[in-house]
């Protein structure tokens, strides 16, 4: 009994914290000020979540992959284009190279979409319904969890959001500065990653397909957006062209030239595991709403033009990967619907038949803050946890081998490492944590043989894996002569439990004088 009232007073007190910082996002003439206080302060928790977490593992491949396309700064790469790899070229000019450090970069990128939806939801949503919008939004995993691991999915988390909002006032109000303001947008999603083609082609069906068409292609807003786009695409276009398009053809070889029973497969899947990331929030509302079968219809299509339009530019963009990946044949993932929930609390709360109690959005807010908290409380036994489960050598024994590489490579040369090579997962591991700062060479444009010649280079491999050695002597045969191979074993311990020893080779070619 007095463990019940015990609880009961702790709810009540969350119950009334939770009140005054509803009232001081809603009622307070600081409310703006406030918001962005309170998305500074769920970056900084979900960091330090990330820091300790993670603490066992390392960076994960595509966050060292990131550094080393930022270590070669370019129009374009390989893989991806380069909005990504030259903004993390940006903050680590500002910002150490360390793990907290990026996990603040990676964070930014949630935080920084939600503050565009908290703008974007002004148009739309009283004062109260935009705060439990925002707070919704964050109970979906792709706004905290997987946001830790920054790539190219986590970089469209806020240029999706500001695409969205530039091209939805662009159309509604066509003048010439929202409308150059959609094409910068519109480009920057590009840059950031070509899955964002499926945002471009959504709004250019919902301009076609919305009501207010005429009025909209009349103006010059459209045309002033796909100049200015261009504009900006422009550089990274003459890469590709200078390049053969080799992104898209490394796109068809992963991802492309499936079968059409695959390909539809991935897209049901595509289609349920959005659905699933989303579910807490739209189930929660549904509940609190009990909407009948005519609200239904008007929360997902409205008949009202204005949130129509809004409707249009949510399920075109988020529907058609499912509908185009068995017609070409490409494989598609549940993590690339990631950015398409910008519009997803408007959808949910704007219709009249949704009312929510002042209690209901107390009750929301009070779950979304309770959430970080309770992750950072567990991020230690999280640490221990993936520890014991084994991380991979390449994350895990970053530090550790980056250190051997360089000590090893001291012994030989007396000038910096510049250069390192081999498995691609132990090179960009590597150049993540070397202070030296080196440039990876797998996938990277290749250096001339002359400045390979002068620089030296490390090749890394794992010992038993003669495929990469043999690869790695013929490769320091081409820079010169002098080679030496050094083979080590590492072990990371964590907190006084030992970790899975991995044995390594690296094989050593010092400058050529």
């Amino acid at each position: 009994m007095k463990s019940a009232r015990t609880g009961f007073r702790l709810f009540q007190a969350a119950d009334r914290a939770a009140g005054r910082f509803l009232a001081a996002l809603t009622v307070s003439p600081r409310a703006e000020r406030n918001v962005l206080l309170a998305l500074a302060a769920y970056a900084a928790i979900w960091t330090l979540y990330g820091t300790i977490a993670k603490s066992s593992q390392g960076l994960h491949f595509d966050m060292a992959e990131v550094i080393a396309w930022s270590r070669d700064l370019s129009f374009g790469y390989l893989k991806h284009p380069p909005f990504a790899a030259a903004l993390v070229w940006l903050w680590f000019r500002i910002f150490p190279v360390a793990e907290w450090s990026y996990y603040l970069l990676a964070m930014l990128m949630p935080a920084a979409a939600l503050w565009i939806v908290w703008r974007l939801s002004a148009d739309y949503l009283d004062s109260e319904k935009r705060v439990v919008g925002v707070a919704l939004l964050t109970l979906v995993p792709f706004f905290n969890f997987h946001a830790l691991k920054f790539n190219v999915n986590t970089i469209l988390l806020p240029l999706w959001a500001a695409a969205t909002f530039a091209f939805l006032r662009s159309y509604r109000v066509p003048r010439a500065g929202r409308a150059a303001l959609a094409g910068v947008a519109a480009a920057a999603c590009m840059l950031g990653k070509y899955g964002a083609a499926v945002l471009l082609a959504g709004f250019g069906l919902t301009a076609l397909i919305d009501r207010r068409r005429k009025a909209y292609f009349s103006s010059l807003a459209p045309w002033i957006t796909i100049v200015i786009g261009l504009a900006v695409l422009a550089p990274h276009l003459d890469w590709l062209v200078r390049h053969d398009f080799a992104p898209f053809a490394y796109a068809v070889g992963v991802h492309g030239e499936k079968p059409v029973g695959t390909s539809i497969l991935d897209a049901l899947g595509y289609l349920g595991g959005s659905a699933g990331y989303v579910a807490i929030p739209v189930i929660w509302v549904l509940a609190l709403a009990r909407p009948s079968g005519a609200a239904l219809a008007d929360i997902a299509w409205p008949a009202d033009p204005e949130r129509r339009l809004v409707a249009e530019a949510f399920w075109l963009p988020l529907l058609l990967p499912a509908l185009i990946a068995p017609v070409m044949g490409v494989e598609i993932t549940s993590l690339w619907s990631m950015s398409a929930w910008a519009l997803l609390p408007i959808l949910l709360l704007s219709s009249p038949a949704v009312e929510l109690r002042t209690a209901d959005a107390r009750h929301i807010l009070c779950v979304a803050v309770a959430l970080p908290v309770l992750a950072l409380i567990a991020a230690p036994a999280i640490a221990i946890l993936d520890h014991r489960a084994g991380p991979p050598p390449s994350t895990a024994q970053a530090r550790q081998l980056a250190m051997q590489v360089e000590s090893s490579w001291f012994k030989v040369a007396r000038q910096a490492l510049r250069f390192v090579g081999g498995n691609p997962d132990l090179a960009y591991a590597v150049i993540a944590y070397a202070p030296e700062a080196p440039r990876a060479l797998p996938g990277m444009p290749a250096p001339s043989d002359a400045e390979l010649k002068r620089a030296g280079a490390v090749f890394v491999c794992f010992a038993e894996d003669t495929r990469c050695r043999n690869k790695a002597t013929a490769q320091a045969k081409h820079i010169g002569t002098g080679r030496s191979i050094v083979t080590f074993t590492l072990r990371r311990d964590f907190l006084g439990m030992p970790g899975r020893p991995q044995n390594y080779a690296i094989t050593i070619q010092p400058p050529q004088r």
